[in-house]
């Protein structure tokens, strides 16, 4: 029964409480933040359970009165009433009870890569992370751009940036894949429609004790920076190279004018890549877990298409198209997409878990 499974919820609630208000406690700050931050965490559930119970309590009281010659008629009313807020109550308190994705909370760092189509997946690039930032925007989130590829014809072969904010990787998650674009290039003169892709990758962005890295693996080679020009390209031998050895992955950052700055910044990539790797060893042990999410970041896949002809977008993984590209795209309108993806991992885990 759903009301013995909110039981424990309650009880530790109660026993956080109780830890919270005595001396040994309140003396260790360490301590007492990471209860406090538990109790938090569990306030939600918590206030549902306790609004559950006392609907199925006011239900049995009224069903009780039902056969009173003076009280069944009211009891009847307050039925109708109560009766319809069970299953309303029940579908909230189901999605509470999902386990939460540990890296939820975190903020990302998310690179964009032009795949097929040379000049148009480059451009595309562009106008892809450019929506992004609109959507960065819309969320109060701030973007801190790490290291840019720029293109001969405009656009990026590739942009690396770090997303900060809250619930960033929570939302963003789903973007992780191949992106497919359709339209006609501005130097397409018979206005023939091209078809371009991109890949995007999200990594959730980790502390340093989370990811241990020997120096004794790494490679770092600093060179020349190059580039299109403009500001962010020094002439001095700043840029820098990583590669860690173990696993092949090599990281280059030259945004920066310090070699420094360069070398931390291409070492949080590298931390992040290294421990997208770990998230998905983790997933092929759980075949279930894998299949029961959506967007975990398969570069392979091709999830999403932006066709400006049509003015369409179509998200492959949910069967999702919306008319509406050209707005969501300059308005930072990505909930339209997001929400249907979270609805969508949601009930397939709520099925899973068979709550």
């Amino acid at each position: 029964m759903l009301s013995d499974k909110l039981t424990p919820f309650i009880n530790r609630y109660n026993e956080l409480s109780d830890l919270l208000s005595s001396p040994d406690i309140t003396s260790d700050i360490k301590k007492m933040t990471e209860l406090s931050k538990e109790q938090s965490s569990l306030l939600p559930i918590v206030e549902k359970a306790k609004e559950y119970k006392s609907i199925l309590e006011e239900i049995a009281e009224a069903k009780e009165m039902l056969s009173d010659a003076e009280m069944g008629e009211m009891a009847k009313e307050e039925l109708k009433e109560l009766e319809p807020q069970l299953p309303l109550i029940e579908e909230e308190i189901k999605l509470l009870l999902l386990p939460k994705d540990p890296n939820d909370d975190r903020n990302i760092i998310v690179e964009l890569r032009a795949g097929t189509g040379g000049d148009e997946a480059a451009l595309f690039v562009g106008d892809l992370f450019e929506a992004y930032t609109r959507y960065a925007d819309v969320r109060g989130w701030k973007i801190e751009l790490i290291s840019t590829s720029p293109s001969e014809a405009g656009g990026f072969k590739e942009v690396t940036a770090l997303i900060k904010g809250e619930q960033v990787y929570s939302r963003l998650k789903y973007e992780g894949g191949t992106h497919r674009v359709q339209r006609v290039p501005a130097t397409e003169s018979q206005g023939r429609v091209h078809t371009s892709a991109i890949t995007v990758a999200v990594m959730p962005e980790v502390d340093d004790v989370e990811i241990q890295i020997n120096e004794n693996d790494l490679k770092i080679d600093v060179m020349r920076s190059s580039g299109c020009g403009g500001q962010s390209v020094n002439t001095t031998d700043s840029a820098v190279r990583i590669t860690h050895l173990p696993t092949g992955i090599v990281v280059t950052n030259q945004d920066q004018k310090s070699q420094h700055k360069n070398k931390d910044k291409a070492m949080k990539v590298l931390k992040s890549r290294l421990y997208e790797l770990e998230m998905q060893a983790q997933q092929s042990e759980n075949a279930a877990e894998r299949a029961a999410q959506v967007g975990t970041g398969d570069r392979s896949g091709r999830i999403r298409t932006y066709n400006y002809p049509q003015n369409r977008i179509s998200d492959h993984r949910i069967n999702l198209t919306l008319y509406r590209l050209n707005e969501i795209m300059s308005g930072g309108l990505f909930d339209e997409i997001i929400e249907p993806l979270i609805a969508d991992t949601q009930a397939k885990i709520v099925e899973a878990a068979g709550l």
